[in-house]
């Protein structure tokens, strides 16, 4: 019986691990459930709570109930009266259940709870000697871009960032701050760095990134994104080099300084958000034979169309958007090269409508379709819709359809329900429905129709575009 009630909780975790309100639920079913299901809730404390200052102070007193005496008594002898409270020490050590460390939250915390600047400090290390010391161990740790408090100097940290795996890190904190997680950590896979151009000069994030052994995933994130500091950005990007053989995933906002694309031949995702005025000529000579998902901003066409040659059809994922005026030869490059394809969303103007169909013969995998209109003049809408009942693969019933200038055609969109004879579809449009609101009420009641027949599960009209988050819930992570 133990054997099968573990197998049984092991599905309902699988399904469940993203559904605050039932993962709660369990609690309630026995004591065995609850011991279970409390530690999977406090690997990220709070995920799931709203982010009201009611709800982070509920937060904040479960994580001062663990105090210690001594600590209490800190607090009393320097006048922080919140402590006087009674808080009833927990039934389980949430704490110890914690991985991930969230350095910017528990500031919040402190701020919220409207404790005197002066003595934040006092109540800071107190917190801080909670979640850093040898019996805990955090593999996920974020840090803001204010934060400079010498965490690595508390005693236990060595053992407390050993087995660190996501970093994530404004490059502007403490210098010592780095030094000492390069002295710790040198298991980190995904890394993300964000800082102020203006005002980096830190290069002890050179020796963090240089101590890593196997860094899989980097995003690099920089404001200014118009300005770049050659010097820095080269210094940084040949770190990166020297994990070549590790990295398999690269975000950055800015054009390389370096050949850095190039020497990551292990390359498998690469998302690029470019500066409007960068030149990328020196695309057109990488090549990335592992690539299988290209993300890109501002990079025209034609750059993109040896890229995508050089891939050797090992793309499975594609979303470009720029304001480019013609698509239709890279769109041919698609999907003469990419028979893989299962994702894609890229940018039409009103006139590439028609190089949509071949397309979708080619690509016979597709199971995901982003359409993002760009122009202000009204596409073909039946002939639009009339190629993808026609030709969209068997597998296609994910559809996004961005279109801000104007509205939606009523009856194509109408007539492409009233046809569709594929899966029932997941629907995702989005017009200039403020202006509009009577039309989107008829599309919202059209729609619903639909459901109720079966033929569409899931729609959505609002403006959160993401390319391929296909309505799942994502867990907002406190720690």
């Amino acid at each position: 019986m133990p054997e099968l009630n573990n197998k049984l909780l092991s599905l309902i975790l699988e399904e469940l691990q993203n559904d605050g309100k039932s993962l709660y639920s369990c609690l309630l079913v026995n004591k065995t459930w609850c011991e279970i299901f409390v530690p999977i809730l406090w690997k990220i404390p709070g995920r799931f709570k709203p982010t009201s200052s009611n709800a982070i102070i509920i937060l904040f007193n479960t994580i001062i109930s663990h105090l210690p005496k001594e600590s209490k008594n800190t607090l009393k002898e320097n006048g922080i009266n919140f402590i006087e409270q009674k808080y009833d020490r927990p039934l389980f050590n949430y704490i110890g259940y914690c991985e991930n460390l969230n350095l910017y939250h528990l500031e919040s915390m402190i701020s919220i709870k409207n404790i005197e600047k002066s003595k934040r400090t006092i109540v800071r290390k107190e917190i801080l000697k909670l979640f850093i010391n040898k019996d805990t161990r955090f593999s996920n740790l974020y840090i803001s871009k204010r934060y400079n408090h010498q965490i690595h100097l508390f005693p236990g940290v060595e053992h407390c960032f050993s087995g660190l795996e996501h970093l994530c890190c404004n490059v502007n904190v403490d210098k010592k701050l780095l030094e000492g997680l390069a002295k710790t950590s040198n298991s980190i896979k995904k890394l993300e760095l964000r800082f102020n151009i203006m005002k980096t000069n830190n290069y002890e994030i050179i020796k963090l990134i240089e101590a890593q052994q196997n860094l899989n995933f980097v995003c690099l994130s920089k404001w200014p994104p118009n300005v770049i500091d050659h010097s820095y950005c080269k210094t940084l990007e040949e770190s990166l080099i020297k994990n070549a053989n590790s990295i398999k995933c690269l975000s950055m906002n800015w054009k390389p300084v370096t050949n850095i694309l190039s020497r990551l031949v292990n390359l498998i995702s690469l998302d690029i958000n470019s500066p409007s005025y960068a030149d990328w000529n020196y695309l057109e000579n990488v090549c990335l034979p592992n690539l299988k998902i290209l993300k890109t901003q501002n990079i025209s066409s034609k750059n993109l169309e040896n890229l995508i040659q050089n891939t050797k059809g090992s793309l499975v994922e594609i979303s470009i958007s720029h304001e480019g005026n013609d698509n239709k030869n890279l769109i041919k490059v698609i999907y003469q090269n990419c028979p893989s394809l299962k994702y894609l969303k890229i940018s039409f103007n009103s006139n590439d409508i028609r190089g949509l169909e071949n397309l979708l013969i080619e690509c016979k995998y597709l199971s995901g379709l982003v359409i993002n209109i760009l122009d202000n003049k009204d596409p073909d809408w039946d002939n639009l819709f009339e190629i993808l009942i026609r030709t969209s693969p068997m597998g296609l019933f994910r559809f996004k359809i961005f279109y801000y200038y104007k509205i939606f055609k009523f009856k194509s969109l109408k007539s492409f329900l009233d046809n569709w004879n594929g899966h029932p579809i997941l629907l995702h449009l989005f017009a200039d429905f403020k202006r509009h609101q009577q039309h989107k009420q008829q599309i919202n009641d059209l729609i619903n129709k639909y459901i109720t027949k079966g033929s569409i599960k899931a729609y959505d009209l609002g403006d959160n575009f993401e390319d391929f988050e296909w309505f799942q819930n994502k867990p907002l992570a406190y720690f």
